[in-house]
C-alpha cells in the first residue's frame, strides 16, 4: 500500500543522490573527526619527502588519493611537495595522485550513485552539461579539469552522469597536466601567503 504517491519519490535515481549526499558528508565529518584535515598540511607533506626518502614517492600519491577524496584540497600535496623536492619532481607527482584520486572517486561513487544526475537531466541547466557530455565527453571533461581539476564535486559530478570509464580516464589524463604545470610554474606567486 502506497502512502504517497510522489513521482520524484518512486525515482530510484532520486534516492540515489540522496544515498550520494549521506556518503559525502560521511567523508567529510570522518575527515574532521579523525583530524585528518589538520594534519595533513604543506609541512606534513614536506616532511613525508625528507622523513622517508625511499617511499616518500609512493606515499605521496598514496595519501594524494585518500586526502583528495576527504576534501583535502590537491594544492596541499603540491606545494608540500614543491617545498621539499622541487616542481620538475612534484609536478608530475602530483598528476599520479590526481588520476589515482579520480580513478578511486570513480569506482567508490559509482557502485553508490552510478547515473544519479541523470534524474535533473530536464532541468535547463543540467540539459545543456549533460549534452556537452554526451556529445563531446573527452573534451568537456578536459575543459573541466582545467578549471576545477581534482575536485571531490567535479569527480562525483562526472561519475554521476554515467560517464563512461574510458572518457573520464583520457579527460583526466589530458586535463590535469597544463594546469598543473601552470601551478608548478607559478607556485610562488599562487601561493606566496602560504608558504612564507
Amino acid at each position: 500500500m502506497r502512502i504517497m504517491n510522489i513521482p520524484y519519490l518512486e525515482n530510484k535515481k532520486i534516492f540515489r543522490i540522496f544515498f550520494v549526499i549521506i556518503f559525502m558528508a560521511i567523508l567529510f565529518i570522518l575527515a574532521d573527526a579523525t583530524g585528518l584535515r589538520e594534519r595533513i598540511t604543506i609541512a606534513y607533506i614536506k616532511n613525508l619527502f625528507l622523513e622517508h626518502k625511499l617511499v616518500g614517492s609512493v606515499l605521496f600519491v598514496f595519501l594524494f588519493a585518500i586526502g583528495n577524496i576527504f576534501y583535502i584540497p590537491g594544492w596541499v600535496f603540491l606545494v608540500g611537495g614543491i617545498l621539499a623536492v622541487g616542481k620538475w619532481y612534484a609536478g608530475p607527482l602530483a598528476f599520479l595522485g590526481g588520476v589515482a584520486s579520480s580513478v578511486l572517486s570513480y569506482i567508490l561513487v559509482g557502485l553508490v550513485g552510478k547515473d544519479a544526475l541523470r534524474a535533473l537531466e530536464k532541468q535547463r541547466y543540467a540539459k545543456i552539461f549533460f549534452k556537452h557530455l554526451d556529445d563531446k565527453p573527452i573534451r568537456t571533461i578536459i575543459l573541466l579539469r582545467f578549471i576545477f581539476q581534482t575536485a571531490p564535486f567535479l569527480n562525483y559530478a562526472l561519475i554521476l552522469s554515467k560517464v563512461r570509464f574510458r572518457d573520464f580516464w583520457w579527460g583526466t589524463i589530458f586535463g590535469l597536466p597544463i594546469p598543473i604545470f601552470l601551478y608548478c610554474v607559478f607556485y610562488e606567486v599562487i601561493f606566496k601567503n602560504l608558504i612564507n
